[in-house]
């Protein structure tokens, strides 16, 4: 007969009831919202539009940007591009600056390279880049594992893994469980941007995307105190992250209602501003 410590149950729900309590309580009109990612290039994305619908005053602003590693820093590294006959992008960012560090090395990269991408929106990013159509490109959902199969087609390859100095840990984990053949190379450090001119700004949300963010926050606000303002987070490294804060968390997505952060935030201020 399995053993319960009904004491550590009991304080489990009470500290639920608390937690429940306190998101209830903190269930307040939202007008404000601040995205912490670069502002759009046009008014055509799914948060214009949620302003439009909503009335909502959405701002925009990265709290993190990336500072590319120089060709001289890169070689110290020892990695030689040549030997490598795939790649594996997990953003936008990590394709920047691999063709950005293969140029700078006068690398020309070969007709045969093979690309897989984490998601179809990066690989059509590469167009940017190369020929799409005469080039071997593959692309998964949103995940390394949604990739498993056809990384087992050529699991053969050596794969370069363009990444920044706060790799992102699952895609590592499962190349590595999965035995493949590939090299981590830091090509982009990850550096929180100056905020200082939000110290006097607030805003009734305000929406992070990686841990990096929430660690920018604490590096120019350390008195940072969440008070009214809702905190949405996409995804678990991220939602760890504010609850590692001692942030609560509001608006946490993806869910299986609300799979972006847009349809998440929406879902939150239909309720609120009922």
């Amino acid at each position: 007969m399995p053993h319960f410590d009904f004491d550590q149950e009991a304080e489990h729900i009470r500290f639920r009831l608390i937690y429940n309590y306190a998101l209830e309580e903190r269930k307040k009109k939202v007008k404000s919202i601040l995205v912490t990612l670069p502002k759009p290039e046009n008014d055509k994305n799914p948060y214009a539009e949620l302003a439009k619908k909503l009335n909502l005053k959405i701002d925009f602003r990265s709290f993190i940007h990336v500072d590319g590693v120089p060709a001289k820093d890169f070689r110290k590294e020892k990695i030689t591009l040549s030997d490598f006959t795939a790649v594996i992008f997990t953003s936008r960012n990590s394709a920047d600056h691999f063709f950005r560090i293969c140029e700078e090395m006068r690398f020309e990269v070969p007709v045969e390279m093979k690309y897989f991408c984490l998601s179809e929106t990066i690989a059509l990013y590469l167009q940017k880049y190369i020929q799409y159509r005469k080039r071997k490109i593959f692309f998964g959902k949103q995940t390394a594992a949604d990739l498993a199969e056809i990384l087992k087609k050529h699991s053969g390859e050596k794969f370069l893994y363009p990444c920044s100095d706060v790799a992102a840990e699952e895609t590592q984990k499962f190349l590595l469980d999965n035995g493949y053949n590939f090299t981590p190379a830091v090509l982009f450090r990850t550096v929180c941007s100056d905020l200082s001119d939000l110290a006097e700004v607030f805003y009734d949300v305000i929406a992070f995307f990686s841990p990096s963010s929430i660690q920018s926050l604490y590096k120019n606000f350390p008195d940072f105190k969440q008070n009214n303002t809702r905190i949405a987070a996409f995804g678990a490294t991220t939602h760890k992250a504010v609850i590692d804060a001692g942030l609560i968390l509001d608006i946490p997505a993806p869910t299986p209602g609300a799979p972006s952060m847009t349809m998440a935030i929406e879902q939150y201020v239909k309720m609120v501003n009922k």
